[in-house]
Order: C-alpha cells, then sequence, then structure tokens
C-alpha cells in the first residue's frame, strides 16, 4: 500500500497505492469542490495532479443517490485517485452535520471513494484541554463505528488524529487509531495552528504524531502555504491538502516561494510559470475579476507544485536540512519552529537520514549543529577511545581528512604520547584515526567568529571523550 523509496530527515519519497492508480508522496492535494469548482479537475490532472480532496458530505447533500450510481470520480470529473472529507471541516465550522457516522462511512464506500475520511470531532486549536479530549474520544468512537460498517474494503481508509496542542492527546489518538488498523493516519485541526502562524506548535504535534505512527504515511490537512511545506515534509508529511491556491486568489493574493503578495503591491511578475509567461502585469490586473481570479489560482498551483518538488529534489541530493532552513529565514515563526529541532521531540527525524551521503554538507549558524549527521558523528567520536592520556587539539583546516596535513604530522613529532585531534564547532572534537569519516571530512563551515557559548554540544563531546578516553584535565589547544 506505502512503498518508501527515499528519505532524508523524517522526509519519504514514496508510492501511495489506491484503487485508482499510485500516487508519487510527497504530494500536495488540491481541494475540488464536488458543485462549483472552478478550476477543472481535468487541468489538475493535466498539470500532474494525481490525487485531488473532495468533500463527500457536500456531494451527499446535494447529488444524494446520483452520487452513489456514478462514484466519485464520475461527480467531479477526475479520473485519478480522490480523497473524501466526510464533513469534519463542516463541523469545525459549523458545531455538527446533519449524518450519522455509520451513514457517512457507507456513503463514502457507495461512491467509491480512493482515500477515505471517517466523520470525526476536530478539536480546532485553543480548546480547553477537557473538551479537547472529549472531542478525541468522540472521533475514536466514529473510527470504530466507520470500520465496523464498511468492513473489507479495497479503500485506503485513513485515520483523523486530534488533540492539536494537547500533544498527549495526539499521542493517545494516533496510537488508539493504528490500533485499530488504519492504513494511513490525518492530523487534523491544524489550519487554525498555522492561520495564527504558530509554526512551532504544528511541528511538535506532528513531531508527537510521528511518535506514535512512525511508519505510516501521514496527511496533514489544511497545509497550503509555500513556507509550510518543506518543513511539513522534513517532520514526516506524506500528503497535505488546501483549498489555498483558490482562496488566495480570491482575496488577490498571489504566491511566490517564500510566501505570498498582493497583486496590487506587486512591480512584477517575479515568476515564469505557464500563467505568468503568457501575460504581464498589467494584463493580469485587467483581467474581468473573475477570470483573474482563474489565472491568478492556476499560477498558486504551480507554485504549490513546484515548492513539493524543489523539496523532493532535496530530499534525493541529501540537502533537506539545508533547504528547510533555507526556507525558515523567509519568516522569523518558522525559524522559531526549527530552532527545536535540537529537542528529544525530535529525534527520530535522524532515523531517515542517511548515515553517509555523496556530497558534503553545509554548516551555516548553531542551530546545524543539531542537524542528525552532527549529532551522529558527535555520538561516535564521544565513544571513541584511543587509551592516551594527553589531548592536543588543533583548529579544523580547509584540508580534509586532518590525518593528511602537514600539521598533524608535525604534532605528532612535537606530542608523540598524546590523542591528536582537530575541532569543529558543529562536529565537536574530530580525533585524527576518524577524520575520514562522513561528515568529519566532507563538510564545508564558514569562517567566522563563533562564542563557545552558542555550542553547547561541542562542549559536552569534549567533556565526553575525556571522560570516556581517561584523558587529563590538562589538554593543550593549538592554535
Amino acid at each position: 500500500m506505502f512503498e518508501v523509496r527515499y528519505t532524508d530527515l523524517a522526509a519519504r519519497i514514496g508510492r501511495l497505492s489506491t484503487p485508482h492508480g499510485e500516487v508519487e508522496t510527497p504530494a500536495f492535494v488540491p481541494v475540488v469542490h464536488p458543485v462549483k469548482q472552478t478550476i477543472s479537475p481535468q487541468y489538475l490532472r493535466k498539470m500532474g495532479f494525481d490525487l485531488v480532496i473532495t468533500n463527500a458530505y457536500i456531494t451527499m447533500r446535494h447529488y444524494g443517490d446520483e452520487a452513489r450510481r456514478r462514484g466519485i470520480h464520475d461527480i467531479i470529473g477526475f479520473d485519478g485517485s480522490v480523497m473524501t472529507d466526510s464533513g469534519g471541516y463542516q463541523v469545525l465550522e459549523y458545531g455538527s452535520v446533519e449524518v450519522e457516522p455509520a451513514d457517512m462511512a457507507q456513503f463514502e464506500k457507495d461512491i467509491k471513494s480512493d482515500i477515505p475520511i471517517p466523520l470525526d470531532k476536530p478539536t480546532g486549536y485553543g480548546l480547553p484541554y477537557e473538551l479537547a479530549k472529549e472531542y478525541v474520544g468522540t472521533t475514536l468512537v466514529n473510527c470504530d463505528t466507520t470500520l465496523r460498517t464498511v468492513g473489507k474494503t479495497d479503500a485506503v481508509w485513513i485515520g483523523p488524529v486530534q488533540g492539536a496542542e494537547h500533544f498527549d492527546l495526539v499521542e493517545h489518538s494516533a496510537a488508539a487509531l493504528d490500533g485499530m488498523g488504519f492504513q494511513m493516519m490525518a492530523l487534523g485541526s491544524p489550519v487554525e495552528v498555522m492561520e495564527a502562524y504558530e509554526f512551532a506548535t504544528l511541528a511538535r504535534m506532528i513531531a508527537h504524531a510521528k511518535k506514535a505512527i512512525p511508519a505510516k504515511p501521514v496527511h496533514l490537512f489544511g497545509a497550503g502555504h509555500p513556507l509550510t511545506i518543506p518543513l511539513a515534509i522534513a517532520l514526516g508529511c506524506d500528503t497535505f491538502d488546501s483549498a489555498s491556491y483558490m482562496l488566495y486568489a480570491k482575496d488577490g493574493r498571489y504566491m511566490h516561494a517564500n510566501g505570498t503578495a498582493r497583486m496590487e503591491e506587486l512591480s512584477y511578475l517575479p515568476c515564469q510559470c505557464p500563467v505568468c509567461a503568457a501575460t504581464t502585469l498589467q494584463e493580469l490586473r485587467g483581467l474581468p475579476h473573475d477570470q483573474r481570479v482563474i489565472e491568478v489560482a492556476k499560477h498558486n498551483l504551480h507554485v504549490l507544485k513546484a515548492e513539493v518538488d524543489m523539496t523532493k529534489q532535496a530530499i534525493m541530493d541529501g540537502r533537506l536540512w539545508e533547504y528547510v532552513m533555507q526556507k525558515a529565514r523567509a519568516h522569523p515563526k518558522l525559524l522559531e519552529a526549527v530552532q527545536l529541532f535540537g529537542g528529544s521531540e525530535f529525534d527520530y527525524i535522524a532515523d531517515g537520514t542517511p548515515a553517509f551521503k555523496e556530497k558534503a554538507i553545509f554548516f551555516f549558524d548553531p542551530v546545524d549543529q543539531h542537524r542528525p549527521e552532527a549529532r551522529r558523528f558527535r555520538k561516535m567520536a564521544t565513544a571513541f577511545a584511543s587509551g592516551k592520556k594527553k589531548l592536543v587539539l588543533f583548529p579544523e583546516g580547509e584540508i580534509h581528512p586532518f590525518y593528511a596535513t602537514r600539521g598533524f604530522k608535525a604534532l605528532v613529532k612535537k606530542f608523540p604520547d598524546a590523542q591528536i585531534a582537530t575541532y569543529n564547532p558543529y562536529l565537536g572534537v574530530i580525533p585524527a584515526e576518524i577524520s575520514d569519516v562522513f561528515p568529519a571530512a566532507h563538510n564545508l563551515t564558514p569562517r567566522i567568529e563563533r562564542r563557545l557559548s552558542d555550542y553547547q554540544p561541542f562542549v559536552e563531546s569534549l567533556a565526553a571523550l575525556r571522560q570516556n578516553s581517561m584523558i587529563s584535565l590538562s589538554l593543550r589547544m593549538i592554535s
């Protein structure tokens, strides 16, 4: 059902199999309105979107038995894979819907949804703990009812994980749904979190869900801003949906790689997608309102797809960490989120990071000391024991490995009974004997003044090496 092909951090390039074909992940999933879709699903298909999401509750209310006869693919005019939301968004907006969980589950089965979602009770954001706990319980009961109703099916049923900022509820919800046998999970209630730009909270929500379900594919509801896509993918989200491409266009917002801009504030069209390449800013502004909305929405779709493709390429290149950090500098709230990566909540991102990479990794500033390759090397270096009682440290130079340098050979002659090592603020102490191991010999670090207080892992690795190797406190720092 889900095959992982390549990984970096917690990101996965994979194949998700559905009754209507395979979907390569990570994938942005455009929202399609089942009644009044403006951009045709055929256009989305030609753009390369193999999976869309539509609303089963609206479909039921508008089409009824006709949808059962025709199937959801014919209703929306899309021959790829279709995910269906059962009305959770309407519950979040209006408090309830006029349908029972079992009836909605049967309807989604009848219309042949490829990836159906049970009727859940979203917790939203800012809900008191006890009420959020009650909503999580309601969702779990609904999900159990759903599976009992539909029985064995070829569809990929999604378990909606609720709890929002109450992270223990997120873990409980994910674990319970996993125990029920759901093949795929979806993290609910992030829209309000993202609208508040609480990206750190979003990152922690994803991390706690992944703690309970590390292997199963994960969908993220409502992630339609170009800035959030690399972060969500890096943390382990495989698919994510949004109607942002159209909602932003209706609001006069033009997406670009680092955010959005209002049409009236633009001086140029900073894009070469088919929409922008075929017109000028003045011509685009001069279109009738409805037509302008359609063209801007098409542009926004191209930006979102390009962002996913850029992130996929970063995975293939082994540069996902660099790419996420680059994107994080487009907004302070995103930088706030990635600063959390040094915490134990995010240890899991190391699991998908290859032990060796073909290209040198880049270090820029203190947050990079927390990247998995650096943490892994410091752990290895700490465990290294030469049996020597003295330690001589030499600053890392541009020639790698250290043991191949003239400086190393001179130090060996001068201190024949000492452990000779170089040091790097990100990798810590690097014993000469392992200075050819990735990434000690495969990194680039800018030559700038640094404060030792910003590199606590370096200090800790030095202390641990001295303790493990029984090295005396009288070490020598050679510069």
